[in-house]
């Protein structure tokens, strides 16, 4: 039956060999995988995807991957179908020893959203490994005086193997005086012990040769040897006694190499060299004797290595006792090893996200990191904070695992970037802590208008300019980055719809320098204004607006104009001054204007040139021309002026004006007509005075045709209206004519319209009584019907009656009121 249940317990562990799933849901899911130790490079190990619940695009369309714990990741993922394989051959000793479950830990990290997704996969031992003696060669030396049923104990054999494939027994070579038993430590693998069936007699056989065996429980099992030497000593009566069975000690994990741990003390009641007790190390793991070390003669235990609780928390040491005579005894040390708060936390960051987009939300997941802390015991409980006041927070996603998320709103133009820094810190005393920094990114989205440096911009240009000369720059600037900060300038429409603007502006759409398109007169226009528009290149674009004002600065390109004297070219302009006139008598006064404006505009008046310069002298503010002194008989009667009118324009411009002034007796003398001695008369070509009497006859025909169909046709009208007896009717409509024909002070109309022109028959003298809209004349329904009419009404038009009396040959005569 115990074979029957070997063999089934082995198809057990080989079928647990078999690659199996375990999710366990909880409030913080972890995905767990099982597989076997030395399996090779490439072997599926399950799907990712499925266990997640994702579709299988996911994954590569999310950038999913994998985060080891540890420096290394044992296995891979295969984004497009969401296989988990195993990187490379796994060997479960080196990576857990005896730990027993071996689990290998790490995150899944997806991103657009962030999430992670804890998994382990325990990695099940193989019975690859066989026990090993560490000491091919026993040599016991045993009295043979040792009464039965003594035991002694053998070296353990080391097994790398865990579970069912570690070491479960040993066996014996046959023999005639020992036994087999096998024991169990509390921490440490098994070890057996001879026990003496059958006296010895050195005399009969002073040695027996044994062969040990130990076998490990796997399928097919495996087993090491070693070879025991037993040499049968002459009679030692004592043993040694130790004082006590067990030995309790408690050493710091960071004691220094050399520390005491115990002192064992052993008594023999033998005399001479048989009691003298040498201690030793017997039988002792290998992990043991490299951590410990005894004193012969005082049995002192010290530290030889260093002790890492982390690794192991007791050690159960074998302590042998030998006399001088060769006896010995065995004792235990039981050391427990004291944890202290030697290892700073450890903060594992398994996925960032950045460059963070700056209108990102409250609580977007910023980055992903766990915590671990070695001290178990006296480490306590970690806590993680943020050194400084930064917009983000952490927030514990599942055990020992968290999240950093944002806390409030990002703007890039205060703070483009965040070196964050993650301060794990333990409960232990001292207190330990430890640091991470993540650097994050904000990156830019188009949140910022383009403001413009003013909110209007006076810009100037002097009139008389070369088409496309730059008159100024607008400029905006917008606080974003790349294409959000991308401006383009253009030209706004007026709200009066009045395009003509574009006519004189143009702008580039690169920098905002403005050009005039044409040459500007400041005499047509001084000023005019529009609107830039500045656009940013964001996906959703933003902009601004700023008015500019464009101001013509005037040139002085308008010569002086003479309003008076007239200067018709033909003949000049006489003025009369008594010779009564004293000094200073105003004679005339020259008016001129000028087309420009301020500096260029202002007039001054020299007399250029005078018949007589002492005579007359011209204002230079206003152009009054005034006597100089009195005029004497012996002044020509005709005194020509030149009178030069400038601006103050640079440079200035002028304009001469001649006027000629009769020195006469007194103003009853008639006006003299003199013509100017400069001027010759000429002859007229025969040519120009035939054609001058052609037309004038020509004309008088036109105008003597035009009267005598005017008056054919008055006539033909008043015949016509003698057929009607509508006195009564033309008496009424002619009492209200004024308000009919209603005429403004120049006698015009505020529009041109057609009148009839209507006399009352019975009239000698046919004057006319009243004017009325032209229309239609329509047939009275009897002799004495009137037609109502108001001012600015009409009457709806009949095209066939119109057309009847059209052809009864009734013609209407219309003129404009005048």
């Amino acid at each position: 039956m115990a074979g029957a249940g070997r063999k089934s317990l082995q198809s057990r562990q080989v079928g647990s060999l078999l690659i199996f799933l375990c999710v366990s849901v909880g409030g913080a899911t972890t995905i767990r995988y099982s597989v076997a130790e030395e399996m090779e490079s490439g072997s599926f190990v399950a799907n990712v995807a499925k266990d997640l619940g994702l579709e299988v695009g996911k994954l590569a369309a999310r950038g999913a991957r994998l985060v080891s714990e540890g420096n290394k990741m044992h296995f891979r993922l295969h984004r497009k179908t969401g296989d988990l394989f195993v990187k490379e051959k796994l060997d479960r000793e080196p990576l857990c020893g005896k730990a027993d479950p071996c689990v290998l830990h790490f995150e899944i990290i997806l991103v657009e959203p962030l999430q992670s997704f804890r998994a382990e996969v325990r990695v099940f031992d193989i019975n690859d490994n066989a026990p090993v003696f560490l000491n091919k060669e026993l040599l016991l030396k045993i009295p043979e005086s040792t009464p039965l049923g003594s035991r002694f104990p053998l070296q353990s054999a080391q097994d790398l193997d865990v579970g069912l494939n570690g070491l479960q027994n040993y066996t014996l070579s046959a023999n005639g005086y020992f036994h087999l038993h096998t024991r169990f430590r509390s921490h440490g693998p098994k070890y057996a012990e001879l026990v003496l069936n059958k006296p010895l007699d050195r005399e009969e056989q002073p040695e027996v040769n044994l062969t040990v065996t130990a076998v490990d429980g796997g399928s097919p099992p495996k087993s090491g040897t070693a070879h025991i030497r037993v040499v049968v000593l002459d009679v030692n009566d004592h043993v040694p006694q130790f004082s006590r069975p067990v030995y309790r000690a408690q050493v710091s994990e960071n004691s220094p190499s050399g520390s005491l741990v115990a002192t064992v003390t052993a008594m023999d009641l033998d005399e001479g060299t048989n009691k003298a007790i040498t201690y030793s190390l017997a039988q002792n793991p290998e992990a043991i004797l490299k951590t410990f070390q005894i004193d012969s003669q005082t049995g002192e235990v010290r530290l030889r290595g260093p002790l890492d609780f982390e690794d192991i928390e007791t050690y159960d040491i074998d302590i042998q006792a030998t006399d001088g005579g060769g006896l010995s005894a065995h004792s235990k040390v039981l050391v427990e090893v004291v944890d202290v708060n030697d290892n700073p936390p450890e903060v594992m960051v398994s996925s960032v996200s950045s460059p963070l987009p700056e209108d990102s939300p409250p609580q977007t997941v910023v980055a992903l990191f766990t915590i671990r802390d070695r001290d178990i015991r006296m480490g306590g409980k970690v806590t993680c904070f943020l050194r400084e006041d930064l917009p983000f927070v952490i927030k514990p996603t599942f055990e020992s695992s968290y999240s950093l998320v944002t806390d409030r709103s990002l703007d890039r133009e205060e703070v483009s970037g965040y070196n964050i820094t993650l301060v794990a810190m333990d409960t232990g005393s001292p207190s330990l802590s430890a640091e991470t920094m993540i650097e994050v990114l904000i990156s830019d989205v188009n949140d910022n208008p383009p403001i413009f440096q003013e909110d209007s911009y006076i810009l100037t240009v002097r009139e008389n300019n070369s088409p496309a000369v730059f008159i100024g720059q607008v400029h905006a600037e917008d606080l974003d980055l790349g294409e959000n900060a991308q401006i383009t300038y253009s030209l706004l429409p007026p709200k009066n719809g009045d395009l003509s603007v574009f006519a004189y502006i143009s702008i580039n759409s690169d920098n905002g320098k403005l050009y005039a398109l044409r040459t500007m007169d400041y005499e047509a226009i001084q000023d005019f204004q529009f609107v830039v528009k500045a656009t940013d290149g964001g996906f959703l674009s933003l902009n601004s607006q700023a008015t500019v004002r464009v101001v013509v600065l005037d040139d002085n390109d308008n010569r002086p104009m003479i309003l008076y004297p007239l200067q018709n070219g033909t003949l000049p302009c006489n003025d009369l001054v008594p010779r009564s006139a004293e000094a200073g008598y105003l004679v005339t006064k020259v008016v001129a204007v000028d087309g420009d404006s301020g500096q260029n505009s202002w007039l001054s008046y020299h007399l250029l040139k005078a018949t007589d310069l002492g005579l007359f002298s011209v204002q230079r503010q206003n152009g009054e021309i005034r006597t100089l002194r009195q005029i004497s008989e012996r002044d020509p009667m005709m005194q020509k002026l030149i009178i030069l009118v400038q601006d103050h324009g640079q440079p200035a411009l002028s304009t001469t004006v001649s006027l000629n002034i009769l020195l006469v007796d007194g103003f009853s003398e008639p006006y003299l007509q003199f013509q100017d001695p400069t001027k010759h008369s000429r002859k007229v070509n025969p040519s120009t005075k035939y054609l001058v009497i052609s037309l004038a006859i020509l004309s008088f025909l036109f105008l003597l045709s035009v009267t005598v169909i005017f008056i054919i046709h008055v006539y033909q009208k008043i015949k016509y209206r003698e057929k009607f007896t509508i006195q009564e009717h033309f008496y009424d409509d002619c009492n209200f004519s004024n308000n009919l024909v209603q005429g403004q002070g120049n006698g015009s109309l505020s529009q041109p319209c057609p009148y009839e022109m209507c006399s009352a028959t019975g009239t000698g003298n046919s004057e006319f009584r009243f004017l009325k809209r032209f229309m239609p004349n329509f047939p009275f329904p009897h002799a004495t019907g009137e037609i109502k009419m108001e001012a600015g009404s009409s009457l709806p038009l009949n095209s066939e009656r119109n057309k009847s009396r059209r052809s009864e040959g009734h013609d209407q005569v219309s003129d404009d009121y005048m």
